[in-house]
């Protein structure tokens, strides 16, 4: 028996998976990229999806030691704060988070207070790192392209990759977010892809290819390196880049982008409350030319 138990909650409005990975001899754990329900329309945030993953700690009597994310999503809000307020546990990023902080600021021209050093979360991590999960380790890979922050998390058996790599037939993620690289995806795919071939990956999203009517996100190092549609064995970085690239300039910008970026960038807090006691969120506003 795996000396891990990893439990899966599919998001389907953000097509997000978040992860309870359970070490079985302690019962402590982790939760790797918590999502927090938002309606852009009216601007409401909720917790059912959240509520979901704690109730499962709760009910299995789990302790939790880390909430891991993978990087500032674009996709969706990260719930870390409030899942750290009812289960307890430490918040940790890629220590590239800062690069990701200083770029948005300027974006968003945030407010002055607005450190970029990665204090609002509890660790950074460095590429090699380990640390502990009850009795097993976590060995911190960084794998950025898709954003300079992103990292992979190594546990046991198990690679959770968030957007670096999708399912085989689905392919691999974006590359033209600010300082993202499809060069350096290439380069981090092919480290993760140097694994050995039995090792479990875990993907961050699936937006279902057409040949399939079910959603998956558990795939391994060998089937990627077989039959991943985009950087399978034998794709050449060049190959790669070119058809990232490309396939990278016909892509609508993500609907949670300006929200998410504003609130992950911040481990997942809200602004800081304006003269009547709210939190709002600003629109870069551009003229189409």
């Amino acid at each position: 028996m795996s000396k891990i138990e990893i439990t899966p909650f599919f998001h389907e409005p953000t097509f997000t998976v978040t992860y309870v990975v359970t070490d079985r001899a302690s019962s402590s754990c982790a939760i790797i990229d918590p999502v927090l329900d938002y309606d852009a329309a009216s601007g409401q945030i909720s917790h059912e999806f959240a509520d979901k993953v704690v109730s499962y700690v709760d009910k299995n009597g789990l302790t939790l030691e880390w909430i891991l994310e993978t990087h500032a999503h674009a996709d969706h809000l990260t719930a870390a704060p409030y899942v750290k307020e009812k289960l307890g546990g430490l918040i940790g990023v890629g220590d590239h988070i800062r690069r990701v902080q200083s770029t948005f600021k300027a974006i968003y021209n945030l407010e002055s207070e607005f450190m970029t050093d990665g204090s609002q979360f509890d660790q950074l991590f460095v590429d090699g790192e380990v640390i502990t999960l009850g009795h097993l380790d976590i060995e911190i890979l960084h794998t950025p392209g898709h954003t300079p922050a992103c990292v992979s998390y190594l546990i046991e058996d198990a690679v959770f990759v968030g957007d670096t790599l999708f399912m085989p037939d689905y392919g691999t993620a974006r590359a033209d977010f600010p300082n993202g690289s499809a060069q350096t995806l290439y380069q981090s795919i092919r480290k993760l892809l140097a694994l050995p071939e039995s090792t479990r990956m875990f993907v961050g999203h699936d937006y279902k290819s057409p040949s399939r009517d079910e959603f998956a996100w558990e795939t391994s190092v060998i089937e990627q390196r077989r039959n991943n549609i985009h950087v399978r064995d034998g794709v050449s970085q060049s190959d790669f880049v070119a058809m990232r690239e490309a396939r990278d300039a016909t892509l609508a910008v993500p609907k949670l982008l300006l929200p998410a970026i504003q609130i992950n960038v911040r481990a997942g807090q809200l602004p800081p409350p304006e003269e009547n006691g709210r939190s709002y969120l600003k629109i870069p506003l551009t003229v189409k030319q």
